[in-house]
């Protein structure tokens, strides 16, 4: 069970706040502002506003790290609190960290290499050998809070954000209490941002109002992002005996694929894999495709990625698709950190039995025709799917279940 989640994002800090920005559907991308984006095509992207490390860690944690892993101690901070736990273990071997990450610390390499190169010195702090490691929020959080469980770190980019929610309840199984999960990222760095720019999938656009439209006629790339959730996932039984303030929903089923194909510029993700992907989830649940009250899509905003991932849901669904929504175009694309944030929002959309508005489209391309949530709506609450595609060929889908019970 889902019980405790932490946002951390340019929608706001916390599950309210998230849900908040996310019904009111204002974008919340501008002009990059942790370095200089004018050498850059791409000036726009997601940033988490107003955040100061120190409120969240110590000084002697920070100076250790990078962003990515202050954010990731901001979103366990608010997860362990929205679940009603202490912020250290008290049985730490029945506690573990299993989060998802794609980029590691990117303005920390940065800041260490730049000094390498363009000091008379030539060297960089002690603790670049570890705070770019893409382990190390794993790491800092297990130290930080004595979860000294099997921890462990997934790699498969924006996918890895769900198949950390279905390791985490694999590690539940094995005996854990307790497991965070979910994923932050901040791949905002010039080096980051170059990365990003090789695979020709940014957005060039000016105006944060369109240049991100996942699915929409005018649909030119995505925006990067960064942020995400941490989630608290805990075995029922732990969680009814201690009595946890909110169960927001179960992980109830998981699929992981992979396209076995190379990626080049002109792939669009294979359809039959990724819409396996989605039947093991739901076969894992039995669930019944007409069960699902939402669909969450990845929603790259790359014209051949979203038709393809159109065809993909008619294939599970049919011409009935469920309703879709995607609130990626308000935050950027955070790579793991999006596809937690997705597992957040839908578990809110679940709690609340409402379907937040999708941010786009405004105008369906051309196979793209589902049925997107153009108003918020109420909804049974029950099943949620979450989908999510990581560059060269990752494929996942999680389906998240909610009992009314539990309220």
């Amino acid at each position: 069970m889902v019980t405790g989640i932490g946002v951390v994002a340019p929608t706001g800090f916390g599950a309210e706040a998230h849900w908040k920005a996310v019904l009111v559907g204002q974008p919340r991308t501008g002009r990059i502002t942790l370095f200089d984006p004018d050498p850059y095509p791409v000036t726009l992207a997601g940033e988490v506003a107003d955040f100061d490390a120190l409120q969240w860690t110590d000084n002697r944690r920070a100076v250790q790290t990078d962003r990515w892993t202050h954010l990731a101690f901001a979103g366990t901070r608010l997860a362990l609190a929205d679940a009603g736990l202490p912020e250290t273990a008290p049985d730490p071997y029945r506690y573990a960290v299993t989060l998802a990450s794609s980029s590691g610390g990117n303005l920390f390499g940065q800041r260490e290499l730049q000094r390498l190169w363009g000091r008379p010195g030539r060297t960089v702090g002690a603790y670049q050998s570890i705070a770019w490691f893409y382990a190390a929020s794993v790491g800092q959080l297990s130290i930080a809070h004595q979860f000294k469980g099997a921890c462990g770190v997934l790699v498969a980019e924006a996918a890895g954000g769900l198949d950390s929610l279905a390791h985490a309840a694999r590690t539940i199984r094995r005996g854990a209490d307790v497991v965070l999960a979910g994923a932050t990222e901040c791949a905002l760095s010039p080096y980051a941002l170059a990365c990003q720019l090789r695979s020709g999938l940014l957005s060039s656009g000016t105006d944060p109002h369109r240049s991100y439209l996942p699915f929409d006629v005018d649909a030119q790339g995505y925006l990067p992002g960064e942020g995400g959730a941490v989630l608290v996932v805990e075995e029922l039984g732990h969680a009814l005996a201690r009595g946890a303030p909110v169960i927001y929903g179960e992980v109830a089923g998981w699929g992981a694929t992979h396209d076995a194909l190379h990626t080049t510029r002109h792939s669009g993700g294979d359809v039959g894999q990724y819409a396996r992907a989605m039947r093991v989830a739901l076969d894992a649940a039995s669930a019944a495709p007409t069960e699902v009250d939402v669909c969450f899509p990845d929603a790259l905003g790359v014209p051949r990625y979203d038709r393809s991932e159109a065809r993909a849901l008619r294939v599970v669904f049919g011409p009935d698709s469920p309703p879709v929504t995607t609130p990626k175009p308000l935050t950027g694309r955070a790579h793991q950190g999006s596809a937690a944030l997705d597992v957040a929002t839908a578990l809110l959309a679940l709690r609340h039995r409402v379907l937040p508005p999708t941010a786009a489209p405004r105008r369906p391309a051309p196979g793209c025709d589902l049925d997107f949530v153009r108003s918020q709506r109420e909804c049974a609450g029950r099943t949620a799917l979450v989908a999510a595609r990581g560059f060269d060929g990752f494929n996942s889908a999680l389906l998240l279940r909610r009992d009314q019970a539990w309220e």
